[in-house]
């Protein structure tokens, strides 16, 4: 365990020498306020346009959960900018090492590979944490002038983070594969961004075929998260494709000692 730690505290100070976290992290932070912005000034449309159709026809308003849509569709929003900032991340972890010669010298130290590949993972995710816990910064709006129900928020922020590990571990994966690191993020985003579109492609299949579509896309397994609800099923999905590109990643690391 102490040497995973070191490792992750290697990376992580890696991350906050370079540039790369505060521009990921400015970048981060201006999107889902954004974001943010523009899902309030939606929701509240919605809410005028109902108010005035009630007025228009003499009927009650319609009741709306302001807070529950606002946080819905925010916490949905953010996994767009986290389809195109995460590889961002990932990108520099295996690669750079590659191109500056430093993976001969991790690879003979004594560490073993798993310790190697759990340590580099879990740098990506605690960086990844300190992101989302960003997002408190505009969501706390919703607390100050509203009552809004915390279990549809935390389930919420749960489903969002197993879907960012999950990403994560795959970016990871492909960046063992190049050493250059504009690569390994153009890969990790559009492999990403496959398992998105299977979604769209799935309303088109057939029973059988739709089915398995549905369930292989990343994106349909957040609903139920956004709605408060936590699935087993979408919590091993995300845990599978999590374990399944950290063995790849293992089996890539592998092979280049083995090459070594």
């Amino acid at each position: 365990m102490r040497n995973i730690l070191a490792i992750v505290e290697r990376e992580l100070r890696a991350y906050f020498i370079s540039p790369v976290a505060y521009v990921v992290l400015t970048v981060f932070v201006l999107l889902s306020g954004i974001f943010f912005l523009l899902v309030l000034n939606q929701i509240i449309q919605m809410a005028t346009i109902n108010a005035l159709q009630s007025q228009r026809f003499g009927t009650g308003p319609a009741p709306i959960d302001m807070p529950f849509l606002v946080s819905s569709n925010y916490l949905g929003s953010m996994q767009v900018i986290l389809l195109f900032t995460l590889p961002m991340i990932t990108m520099v972890l295996f690669s750079d090492e590659k191109r500056r010669g430093t993976i001969e010298l991790l690879l003979t130290v004594p560490l073993t590979d798993v310790q190697i590949v759990l340590g580099k993972f879990l740098a990506a995710v605690s960086f990844y944490a300190i992101m989302l816990a960003t997002t408190w910064i505009p969501m706390s709006v919703l607390f100050l002038y509203g009552d809004p129900a915390w279990r549809p928020i935390l389930t919420g922020y749960l489903g969002l983070f197993l879907y960012g590990v999950a990403l994560l571990a795959l970016g990871l994966f492909v960046s063992t594969l190049t050493e250059n690191q504009i690569v390994a993020g153009f890969a990790s985003f559009g492999t990403a961004l496959i398992l998105w579109i299977i979604d769209g492609v799935a309303q088109n299949a057939t029973a059988l075929t739709r089915e398995v579509l549905t369930y292989v896309s990343i994106l349909g397994h957040m609903d139920d998260f956004r709605l408060g609800v936590i699935s087993t099923t979408d919590v091993i999905y995300y845990l599978s494709m999590m374990t399944l590109a950290l063995f790849l990643t293992y089996r890539s690391i592998d092979s280049m000692r083995w090459r070594g």
